[in-house]
């Protein structure tokens, strides 16, 4: 509903220069979920703020929500949670100014907590820290690195869940006392595989189990292999991934996951910024003004 500025909002806006308030009509804060967007729109010229929702959560009803805002300049804050691309995607569509919030350090700002939290709420805080400009920002990827990370995220779940399975093959293998073998057979990346696992003398339902895995792991390898190789042409033709695997150490694959997950290296103002970026430095403990840090070395490439 629309009403007045409060008071507060009113001191805020008075922060804004003359030519920001013309050039920035209306703020807006998104709270997004699987079943609906909550939002808090706050008019500069008017000085009215609209709250709501937005039902279903899905990009046509979304992309009919924001033809209200036609002929106004329009900034908009969210937080990079599950199911910011497609709102970022259609704000920027109709010329909106976006900004995503990193979400720890918002959620840090929030203070100390007094009631209970709200979509409302959270779609306001998003709104003022946007006036306020003490929004914590988080780079927004372009598309084909967005395209380039799925990618390598939908690899890293294939091959989780090939581990997975084979796990359960040599649980399925100790269990019965039998011995698992290294190499490529304890990678089932061996042609006879199959062969050898079928000669170990193993009661009818651990060989049924072991089938049925060998079954899914295969189905797994066949999917990996084409995306494998879409990976490998991708990092042929990133700049980037070029750049990368002239790296002793770096092949394709590896390539394409820094790439991905990091993206554009000229936001970081220092390697630190980079490797905590890269979830590899770890706090253990930290008082007052003395922290102590350890750095976690990069797993290997599947």
């Amino acid at each position: 509903m629309w009403g007045p500025l409060s008071g507060a909002l009113r001191m805020i806006r008075s922060t804004w220069s003359f030519e920001l308030e013309a050039a920035m009509a209306v703020f807006l804060g998104l709270d997004v979920h699987r079943a609906q967007i909550t939002f808090d729109a706050l008019d500069v010229d008017t000085g009215e703020v609209h709250t709501g929702r937005v039902r279903p959560a899905n990009r046509d009803t979304f992309a009919r929500f924001l033809s209200r805002f036609d002929g106004a300049e329009l900034v908009a804050a969210m937080e990079a949670m599950t199911g910011w691309r497609f709102v970022v995607e259609e704000l920027q569509r109709v010329g909106a100014e976006v900004h995503l919030a990193e979400p720890a350090e918002t959620s840090a700002k929030r203070g100390p907590k007094r009631r209970a939290k709200t979509d409302r709420l959270d779609a306001r805080l998003m709104r003022e820290l946007l006036v306020e400009r003490r929004l914590p920002e988080a780079w927004i990827a372009p598309a084909h690195i967005l395209d380039l990370r799925a990618r390598v995220r939908l690899r890293k779940a294939l091959v989780d869940q090939r581990t997975e399975w084979l796990q359960r093959i040599r649980a399925v293998l100790f269990h019965h006392g039998v011995p698992t073998q290294a190499g490529r057979l304890g990678r089932l990346e061996g042609d006879n595989a199959r062969e050898q696992l079928s000669r170990f003398a193993l009661p009818p339902v651990a060989h049924q189990q072991i089938q049925v895995a060998l079954a899914i792991i295969e189905h797994l390898n066949a999917q990996l292999h084409p995306l494998d190789l879409q990976l490998e042409r991708d990092a042929r033709r990133l700049h980037g991934c070029r750049a990368l695997m002239a790296h002793y150490g770096i092949g394709a694959k590896v390539a394409t996951a820094i790439l991905a997950e990091l993206g554009d290296p000229r936001r970081f103002s220092s390697s630190r910024q980079a490797v905590r970026c890269a979830g590899l430095d770890v706090t253990v403990h930290e008082s007052d003004q003395l922290r102590a840090a350890v750095c976690a070395g990069p797993t290997a490439d599947a």
